[in-house]
């Protein structure tokens, strides 16, 4: 098999399990079922078009990200993320479109970790979201998310 086609190759769709959007910065995450993705990313947030309108994380990192500072998992509105999705590895995704319920996105940069989360997570905090931080998109196709809706890439 060519490593192209295991590059491309996936096991499963994943599945959007928590959306939130940013009002303003420093500002309380809203927690909502579902969403419009517009071409500066979702309604109610404070995203901007681009390579960063929508940020996703996967589930599956806020249980290493807590069990790196000694807890269980950490809450998602507490890394300010756009979506949580579960069930498929978004770094495999990386310059591919992936329909995330009626929208579609391209997978651009990692979400590195700001300074902040020593504030939200404490000691450790940062260098607990290296490399779990997710991902941010752009949007190719505006579209409605709700939670449930599946996460696969269409190329």
């Amino acid at each position: 098999m060519e490593l192209a086609e295991l590059i491309s190759g996936w096991a499963q769709p994943g599945r959007v399990e928590w959306i939130g959007v940013r009002p303003e910065r420093r500002v309380g995450v809203e927690v909502v079922r579902e969403a419009v993705v517009s071409a500066d990313g979702l309604e109610g947030d404070r995203g901007r078009a681009g390579k960063r309108a929508v940020s996703l994380i996967q589930q599956e990192h806020l249980v290493a990200i807590g069990s790196y500072l000694g807890r269980g998992p950490v809450a998602p509105e507490t890394l300010r993320r756009n979506l949580v999705v579960s069930g498929i590895n978004l770094a495999a995704l990386k310059g591919r479109e992936v329909q995330v319920g009626e929208a579609v996105l391209r997978f651009t940069v990692i979400c590195a970790p700001c300074s902040r989360m020593e504030e939200a997570l404490g000691k450790g905090g940062y260098s607990a979201v290296r490399g779990h931080g997710g991902w941010c998109a752009e949007v190719v196709r505006p579209g409605r998310v709700a939670l449930g809706d599946a996460v696969q890439p269409i190329d």
